[in-house]
């Protein structure tokens, strides 16, 4: 069954009413009355759908869309297909923003355990299972926990006291959900355990950053988190602005790890605690990433690479590397430059110390 997805859609809407909501310019001869249904990403759009750019490095996708139409600054109208609108505007994050709230107008704020009916049965007293919810044989619902509506809970899975499971949230079989937990926005697969004060699927990190203040983006994608992953207490995993946010089969969280919207996680890493994972970096298969190690967005992490504890990532690590330091880099560079600083530093001593035995000397 294909999942409904967690906000309305409004529209479809004109070029011209989506050029006044977003401040922007028809570009060239577009007709203004072409209509638009949807904002997508700009290698997943297609007929009668929106998108946009204001980074050059996904220009080549840009000039590969199959959108309808494409929110652009002036510097590049030019790289647009002849087939797609341009709405130009110095600030096309800004406007991919208003264009979000225009098609999304309920995106702004989180989807729990809202819709709640006043009258509800509950199954027990001390736990609140909207009926709308689907719930398997042998699940588990501990005191103070909270099931909103249309959310679907697998055989076996376990939901511990005062976790709260958010509106059409699918959580598979032999799960669990520790206490304080709270789960949005999310596509849960089985065998998944979800530790104390985890969260997952709020908002991602995302503004449109200006002078006049700073416009919040809202943010419409999910959370999808694949069989047998494991996430340590109070880790959170950010829903995506436009993708999802996915992290791969098997693959193991430690406590306190911040995951950002639109990352994708390969299948079978490891992230040590404290580690924090900017918005839209990939990560291959088998990638291992030590403590505090701090990842920049949009960067790629090739499968099998290792990062040594509190390093810094600031660019794409190949296949199979091992990186440290900050700015990360191969090992064997990272330690050469340790060896060398040491053997400045421990020179400088020794100067140091010869001049002020010299100076006692002749006192």
């Amino acid at each position: 069954m294909k999942h409904p997805g967690f906000f309305e859609r409004a529209g479809p809407f004109s070029l011209r009413a989506v050029a006044d909501a977003t401040g922007s310019e028809i570009g060239g001869s577009a007709d203004p009355n072409l209509k638009l249904k949807n904002v997508l990403p700009l290698d997943d759009a297609g007929e009668g759908d929106l998108s946009f750019t204001d980074n050059p490095k996904y220009l080549p996708l840009l000039a590969e869309t199959a959108a309808s139409a494409c929110i652009v600054a002036p510097k590049y109208v030019r790289r647009v297909p002849k087939e797609t609108a341009s709405l130009v505007m110095a600030d096309p994050y800004r406007g991919f923003a208003k264009a979000l709230t225009l098609f999304y107008p309920d995106s702004l704020r989180s989807k729990t355990a809202s819709a709640w009916l006043k009258d509800t049965a509950t199954t027990d007293r001390l736990c609140h299972i909207h009926p709308s919810a689907v719930l398997e044989p042998d699940v588990v619902i501990e005191p103070g926990a909270i099931v909103g509506p249309e959310a679907h809970i697998g055989r076996g899975t376990t939901i511990a006291a005062s976790a709260v499971i958010g509106y059409r949230v699918h959580i598979g079989r032999d799960c669990y959900v520790g206490p304080n937990a709270s789960v949005t926005h999310a596509l849960i697969g089985n065998r998944v355990g979800l530790h104390a004060g985890v969260a997952v699927g709020q908002d991602g990190f995302g503004f449109a950053m200006g002078k006049q203040g700073h416009a919040k983006v809202p943010q419409i994608g999910r959370v999808v988190i694949q069989d047998d992953v494991e996430i340590g207490a109070n880790s959170t995993v950010d829903r995506g602005a436009l993708r999802d946010t996915i992290i791969g089969e098997g693959t193991k969280i430690d406590n306190l790890v911040q995951i950002g919207h639109n990352v994708v996680i390969g299948r079978h890493c490891i992230i040590v605690a404290q580690t924090g994972i900017s918005g839209s970096s990939e990560l291959g298969d088998l990638v291992a990433l030590g403590g505090q190690v701090g990842v920049i967005g949009h960067v790629k992490i090739g499968a099998g690479a290792q990062i040594a504890a509190t390093s810094n990532v600031r660019g794409d690590v190949p296949a199979g590397a091992r990186w440290g330091g900050t700015p990360a880099k191969p090992v064997r560079l990272w330690f050469r430059e340790l060896t060398v600083l040491r053997q400045l530093a421990e020179n400088k001593d020794v100067k140091v110390n010869e001049g002020e035995g010299g100076e006692g000397g002749t006192s």
